[in-house]
């Protein structure tokens, strides 16, 4: 890794006479870079945060909620659970495809804009998926409801790009991550207890038509739950949401300047509809710099091993039939990640700023260097995410007496610094990078959680959680090499780099 005088994205190294005679400019340049992220006050940022990690945690408990209702579902539509599994498949591609959109998209209107079409279509589609009674009702209002609700992580990253400074943002990234990714964890758990809340509400109100209440109950109610919060959501992000993308950079802002420089008349109010190929995002992928989205995708896959089977794991082992139980084991994970998300993105603001200082003292101005942002994750994607993995399958298959549900997850102690880092080295299309990243990694893991079910039939729990965990290690191999050898990757390909802290 290059020595702590190692220039900004190869920016030349100054000496303490020019360190010292430009002391001045620089410490206003400096100002006037923070006077951008100094627009909020820290209150105002606060709310902005708890907005979108209200939304960011949407898309994730459309997705886990759904699957404990698969067997109600088939129940309920006379169909195989096998056919009602088909809509999980469509829901990945929705997710996919509305996450390119929302974040292309982002860059040229805003964030509000993108909040404010996809937040409705998540209700109607949830309100559809309520009231489906065939198969192919149910997978057109499922891709509406995944495709409204899927640019909250990756335009809310670029969200907290847009109000956090440099040295701030790992700190933001891990309380938006640690918020969204309780939903995983939660959404089984209120899936689970669809059933028992049908009964309450069955007995509360049996003066009511019981054939209707028979018919719209159980996992009914959870899709109509989720339209509410998505009307919630509109409306907060509606009434109390600024824009936060820096002024005059979104596109139709330079669109309009472009216009007024070429017909000398007002363009300060064009608004139109213009088209934006989201596939082109993926172009993004060519950097090798984003191996920290594969890094990202093989840890991720260690919570969804633990998760997914957990009924035919846990519940076969320990005899729990009871869905609410089973649905409790999955929150010492959404703790783990609550916990452990804002407490990496410290740790990784903490890394950039005594590097900073370190630099400072050797009489480099306004020095960084974006890899070391990953240092802080190098010791638990080496250690606890993939070993955790392991020694639940041996726990589960070896040891009498439940220990799992006591199984913490580390698995954000690598994701939200991963986050982070992306926004940093791609800050002016940090929507995108993220949708690019979010998107290949949802691809890559249904692939493999295809394959989850007939693996763990065929060679058994520990050996599926050990290929888990060796994947896990591979995770660490590619954050090493981007930590290790990140400056000269990113001048293999160069797909827009940040290449000055003012930029970030």
């Amino acid at each position: 890794m290059p020595e702590e005088t190692t220039p900004l994205l190869g920016s030349s190294q100054a000496s303490v006479h020019d360190h010292e005679q430009g002391s001045n400019g620089n410490k206003t340049a400096v100002a006037q870079h923070n006077a951008i992220y100094d627009r909020f006050s820290k209150g105002r940022k606060r709310v902005i945060v708890a907005l979108i990690s209200f939304c960011g945690l949407l898309p994730l408990f459309v997705s886990g909620s759904f699957f404990p209702s698969i067997p109600s579902i088939s129940r309920d539509m006379n169909t195989s659970p096998s056919v009602v599994s088909l809509t999980v498949s469509v829901s990945v591609f929705a997710a996919c495809i509305g996450a390119l959109f929302g974040a292309s998209y982002s860059g040229f209107y805003g964030r509000k804009p993108i909040y404010l079409v996809g937040l409705p279509l998540l209700t109607l589609g949830s309100i559809g998926v309520a009231f489906s009674r065939t198969m192919p009702e149910l997978m057109l209002w499922r891709f509406l409801q995944t495709f409204g609700g899927s640019p909250g992580l990756s335009v809310g990253a670029g969200v907290i790009g847009d109000i956090y400074a440099l040295e701030q943002r790992g700190s933001a990234m891990g309380i938006f991550f640690g918020a969204c990714l309780i939903g995983p964890a939660l959404a089984p758990l209120v899936g689970g207890e669809h059933y028992l809340a049908s009964q309450i509400l069955t007995y509360d109100l049996i003066s009511l038509d019981a054939g209707v209440l028979s018919h719209y109950a159980s996992w009914r109610i959870t899709q109509l739950f989720l339209g509410a919060w998505g009307l919630l959501a509109f409306i907060s992000i509606a009434t109390l949401y600024p824009e936060t993308i820096h002024p005059g950079t979104r596109g139709i802002d330079k669109k309009r300047a472009e216009l007024v420089a070429q017909h000398a008349t007002r363009g300060e109010d064009w608004f139109g509809i213009v088209w934006i190929n989201p596939l082109k995002t993926m172009a993004l992928l060519k950097s090798p710099n984003l191996l920290a989205a594969l890094a990202g995708m093989v840890v991720l896959l260690t919570d969804y091993v633990i998760l997914t089977p957990l009924s035919i794991t846990v519940g076969a082992r320990y005899g729990i039939t009871n869905q609410a139980i089973l649905g409790a084991c999955f929150i010492p994970i959404g703790l783990g990640n609550f916990i452990g998300a804002p407490l990496a993105g410290h740790l990784s603001d903490r890394i950039l700023k005594r590097k900073r200082i370190a630099s400072e003292r050797a009489g480099v101005e306004n020095w960084y260097y974006p890899e070391d942002r990953l240092l802080g994750t190098l010791f638990a994607s080496a250690t606890l995410v993939p070993l955790s993995v392991l020694g639940l399958g041996l726990i589960t298959t070896y040891v009498e007496g439940n220990w799992d549900c006591g199984w913490f997850s580390c698995v954000d102690l690598v994701l939200s610094p991963s986050a982070a880092y992306i926004v940093d080295v791609m800050h002016t299309r940090s929507a995108e990078s993220m949708a690019a990243n979010n998107g290949l990694r949802s691809f890559l893991i249904a692939i493999i959680l295809a394959a989850l079910m007939p693996m763990l039939d065929r060679v058994g729990l520990v050996w599926t959680n050990a290929l888990a965990a060796l994947l896990a290690w591979l995770g660490f191999g590619l954050l090493w090499l981007t930590v290790r050898y990140g400056e000269g990757m990113r001048a293999w390909i160069d797909v827009g780099y940040t290449t000055t802290v003012e930029e970030t």
